[in-house]
């Protein structure tokens, strides 16, 4: 691929899902005194399962660097693979995607990041390892800087790589944060990211960890929309499963419901991911955050219909014929 200048370049660990469709005849969903569902296989025993799907360059950075691709801009990847086989699919199929992937570095003796994802019915539950890899933020030439960073989940074993970021970040003004922390990065708390929250212009977060960020109240959304902003983030969006999701730009606030599923979602992966990168594409494009708000719960209708993150995602005639075709009820709402 030729070298450009990116509109964005995804940060963040990307791995290869190996789907592995159960029977649901064959597993069932119990739950513990915590409340929470737990997926029972019976121990000890061969169990047939329906089929198996392999599917590359995926992970929250991965997802995003497609998506943005997808929706016309110029897009890239920092990331990390292994010198196997794995690593090469990875390659492969970000070069398919038209995604710029001169900053993955290929880590000699390594392996690449491999996930195995127990899919029960429309939902999964996935058995990860993240590589020990020797995370370096890439030198850059002129020519190589983007307009935007958009900064999602790496390794546990990564928390000096937040430092070069924020370094970089302080050195390069212009350049936009786009951040969708991920398990690790939340672990480690607002203390350890303080920079990088100071420096986001987008922090994309579901209901749940946006409670856990901020320690608001999970009941009122203005108080985590306060507390979050509060962090630095100028654009703070929300999502909240099925009950759709939330953004402020510090001055106007909207709820925003989902588009509806034209058929039972197949398999909800990468849901979380379409809606935030393409929340995020939006911004880029020029819209505000209503404009945003409209186009971002399509993409997540859609991958949920498909297998994988990345099969279901649209471009922005397929975006735009939905929004043409979308229920009168289908708008952002203003919060008072």
């Amino acid at each position: 691929m030729a070298q450009q200048q990116l509109d964005v370049l995804s940060v963040g660990d990307v791995v290869i899902d190996a789907f592995i469709r159960l029977l649901p005849d064959q597993e069932k969903i119990e739950y513990g005194k915590d409340g929470q569902p737990d997926l029972s296989i019976p121990f000890g025993t061969k169990i047939p399962y329906d089929f198996a799907e392999i599917i590359p360059a995926v992970g929250n950075a991965g997802n995003a660097s497609v998506a943005f691709a997808k929706l016309g801009l110029k897009s890239g990847l920092v990331s990390n693979i292994g010198n196997d086989d794995w690593g090469k699919d990875i390659l492969k199929a970000l070069d398919k995607a038209k995604v710029d992937s001169r900053f993955v570095h290929i880590n000699p003796g390594q392996k690449s990041n491999y996930h195995y994802v127990l899919w029960y019915k429309d939902d999964r539950t996935i058995l990860i390892k993240h590589e020990e890899y020797d995370y370096h933020w890439p030198r850059f030439r002129i020519i190589d800087i983007p307009k935007w960073i958009y900064f999602s989940s790496v390794s546990q074993h990564a928390m000096e790589y937040h430092d070069a970021l924020s370094e970089w970040l302080d050195g390069h003004q212009p350049v936009k944060l786009a951040f969708q922390p991920g398990t690790f990065q939340i672990e480690a708390g607002v203390r350890r990211l303080r920079r990088i929250y100071i420096r986001t212009e987008v922090l994309a977060v579901n209901r749940e960890e946006a409670t856990t960020i901020s320690g608001g109240r999970h009941d009122d959304i203005h108080d985590l929309f306060d507390r979050l902003h509060q962090l630095g983030p100028k654009i703070v969006v929300i999502s909240d499963g099925h009950a759709g999701a939330y953004a402020s730009d510090g001055t106007n606030r909207f709820k925003m419901p989902i588009y509806p599923d034209p058929k039972p979602p197949y398999d909800r992966t990468g849901a979380g991911d379409a809606f935030t990168s393409t929340f995020v594409a939006a911004i880029m494009r020029g819209a505000d955050i209503e404009g945003s708000l409209l186009w971002a719960p399509v993409n997540s209708m859609s991958v949920v219909q498909k297998v994988g993150a990345q099969a279901g995602l649209l471009n922005v005639p397929e975006i735009e014929q939905y929004l043409r075709v979308a229920p009168k009820s289908y708008h952002p709402e203003r919060l008072s």
